[in-house]
């Protein structure tokens, strides 16, 4: 069927999205003015007014980019649009309406409360939560769309940056971190530049690590906006998440750039030894080194590992932890879900002791193997294909 007669018969689906989509923005902006008024109650009346502002704001222009994208909300370039916007779309508006309420504690002090100080954090984690729902909606539901797959770039990149300069504004995070969190939209600005000069842009392989590695920067951002982990903690946290991914979006820039040909068969090569080196090499030494930093840390520190006076039962269940994960992590059985458990093990560890300098290399390096995955010579790796897979597909 031709594109004219398509626009044309699409046309009153066109009305009816429109006025779906306005309806769920009125219904957003009330939800904020809702939030404004038990915020004024319980938190002070010029920081809720403020919040309310600027949450309105980015909610606004989350919904003038859903509107400008609704001819996308297709499943494919010629085919004939969905009548509504399905639970996916609903699902992925919902996101971005809680980016649009972490937005507003921007620029203000951390709220301060046993309830207040949780909240931009949960705000945050629900919305990264929700990024593993959207996608799994939507295959479910059999509605995958173009629009989905905008307005979920959209709402991460977004959620990402405003994320990165909350935790920053806050003190959990090294001014640097910025750069992760503004990465996406330096990348494109630089793809906009090259445009602008008429240079070429050369298509970018996909790769599963960028999905997955996004996934792991936005727990990291809703961890760091709890009032339960601080500096120097925090802050090391923050290099040795934001390193991999900023060495990721480097290469990547060299591949759209045409400064690698990643086309030529021998840089194609290249990357496949150095694929192999990692997996085979890089990741198992990684598991070897968090298993002897963690016994070399317990000794230097001294056992029990908390505080003198804390219960028998917290100290059993922290050294049971510590085993269990550094048997898994050796041996390669889920190692990136044991990894995950050690930083949470290791954050408990280090609100009772200090940090010693092999600490730096112990936390650092279990970071880099939950990101990466402990390769070659693992017994059971099925939170590899957990991470990088689709759910409901």
């Amino acid at each position: 069927m031709p594109e004219t007669l398509i626009t044309n018969t699409q046309q009153p689906i066109d009305v009816l999205l429109r006025r779906e989509l306005t309806r769920l923005g009125w219904l957003g902006a009330a939800g904020l003015a809702g939030g404004c008024f038990l915020l004024g109650i319980t938190w002070f009346w010029q920081g809720a007014l403020q919040w309310f502002v600027q949450a309105e704001l980015v909610w606004i222009f989350l919904c003038y980019q859903t509107m400008q994208r609704l001819p996308l909300n297709r499943p494919a370039p010629k085919e004939l649009l969905y009548k509504d916007l399905g639970w996916a779309n609903r699902v992925t508006l919902l996101r971005a309406w809680l980016i649009a309420a972490v937005a507003g504690f921007l620029f203000q002090p951390w709220p301060e409360g046993p309830a207040l100080a949780w909240l931009p954090g949960m705000l945050y984690l629900i919305a990264a939560v929700l990024d593993r729902v959207d996608g799994y909606v939507a295959r479910r539901t059999g509605q995958s769309s173009l629009l989905g797959i905008e307005l979920d770039t959209i709402s991460d990149a977004l959620g990402l940056a405003i994320a990165s300069l909350l935790a920053f504004s806050y003190g959990q995070v090294h001014w640097s971190y910025l750069l992760m969190g503004s990465a996406y939209y330096l990348f494109h600005a630089g793809i906009l530049w090259r445009k602008s000069c008429g240079l070429a842009i050369y298509p970018l392989p996909p790769a599963l690590h960028r999905r997955t590695w996004a996934g792991f920067q936005m727990g990291f951002l809703a961890v760091v906006l709890w009032p339960m982990v601080y500096p120097p903690l925090t802050t090391l946290a923050g290099f040795a998440f934001m390193l991999p991914a900023v060495i990721g979006f480097l290469i990547d820039w060299l591949i759209v750039s045409g400064h690698i040909n990643r086309q030529a068969d021998d840089v194609d090569r290249r990357f496949a030894q150095l694929t192999h080196f990692g997996q085979a090499v890089l990741q198992p030494i990684l598991r070897v080194i968090v298993v002897v930093t963690l016994v070399v840390s317990l000794l230097e520190s001294g056992l029990p590992p908390l505080p003198a006076g804390s219960p028998d039962l917290m100290n059993n269940i922290m050294i049971g932890g510590f085993i269990l994960a550094s048997v898994t992590v050796l041996l390669g059985i889920a190692g990136r879900y044991f990894s995950l458990i050690l930083v949470t093990l290791l954050s408990w560890y280090y609100m009772a002791n200090p940090l010693l300098p092999v600490d730096y290399v112990l936390f650092c390096s279990t970071i880099w193997l939950m990101l990466l995955g402990t390769g070659r010579f693992s017994l059971w790796t099925e939170d590899d294909r957990w991470l990088n897979g689709y759910d409901g597909a």
